[in-house]
């Protein structure tokens, strides 16, 4: 058995045990707004509903490991008293991993992930569109653990509405669990799909990723590539080059007579395959090598 002492190990070496220990966690990703109305985005798996009369839900906001500075989040709900808890699924896992991006101050999230804005209607932090489940939320209460790096803020919140997708409703009007699919946190990068198992997804903490916002306009609006995909795409950190790209071409002839035929939906469904391999610069020099993405 090996044994450990709190005490004895550093903040992100416990954080690491602890993470690893305690899951699958289920997902806040928390919307919000500052004081100047600028809208925030962020998951949290610090999180849990504790509470159905009346609704209440609890989610932590930690404190950066690096300096124990405090998360936009936290500072907007300080501000406002106000946030909604959108339920992440698979089909927005990616995007949701994308949104995590430390962005500076001010950007937008929900551009940079390319998930949907829709209005709340009691309180003012807007919805994610895409997820299956919104509760439009009132802080109760903020519970400060600490002040070093790694010290959660424990916000209590009273769910004033709640929205939940016709399509994940089963006959009744209840929520199948199946139609659902929920995603859940484990440790590292790993995360589990409840009614698959567990799979990767790359941390974005090392790097800002462009953003879904940054695409030309028909890789953004490809009707192959689905909002996961857009998501492994928008983390890359910037697009190859023109050398890259032909390098690329002239290592992979397949791939060189595809983007010379000039159909787009083969191309796509191509770097489709590739994302799904893990491959996403990859993926960007294919779809970069076909002239109507060039030129958009």
């Amino acid at each position: 058995m090996h044994t450990i002492d709190p005490k004895a190990v550093s903040a992100k070496e416990l954080y690491g045990h602890l993470a690893a220990a305690v899951g699958p966690r289920p997902i806040a990703f928390a919307s919000t707004v500052d004081a100047q109305g600028r809208v925030n985005l962020s998951p949290y798996s610090f999180f849990n509903v504790f509470s159905s009369n009346p609704p209440v839900l609890a989610f932590s906001c930690v404190r950066r490991m690096r300096d124990g500075s405090i998360k936009h989040t936290l500072q907007n709900i300080e501000a406002t008293g106000e946030v909604v808890v959108n339920i992440v699924n698979y089909s927005i896992v990616q995007q949701m991993s994308l949104s995590s991006t430390e962005y500076d101050e001010g950007v937008d999230e929900f551009v940079k992930s390319g998930l949907t804005k829709t209005p709340s209607e009691l309180v003012k932090p807007p919805r994610v569109a895409e997820a299956p489940v919104q509760m439009e939320c009132k802080m109760l209460q903020i519970i400060a653990l600490g002040d070093e790096g790694g010290a959660g803020n424990l916000i209590l919140c009273e769910v004033v509405k709640l929205h939940i997708a016709n399509d994940v409703l089963d006959g009744e009007g209840k929520i199948d669990q199946h139609k659902i699919d929920q995603v859940a946190r484990m440790g590292g990068n790993w995360y589990t799909r409840a009614n698959q198992g567990m799979f990767e997804v790359p941390k974005p903490l090392s790097k800002k990723g462009m953003g879904v916002d940054a695409m030309p306009e028909n890789v953004r609006k490809s009707e192959i590539l689905t909002g996961n995909d857009l998501g492994k795409l928008g983390n890359v950190e910037h697009l190859p080059g023109k050398e890259e790209i032909e390098d690329y071409l002239e290592a992979n002839i397949d791939l060189r007579r595809l983007s010379e035929a000039g159909d787009t939906a083969r191309l796509h469904r191509r770097a489709q395959e590739l994302l799904h391999e893990e491959e996403p610069y990859d993926a960007w020099k294919l779809l970069l090598s076909d002239k109507s993405t060039l030129t958009k």
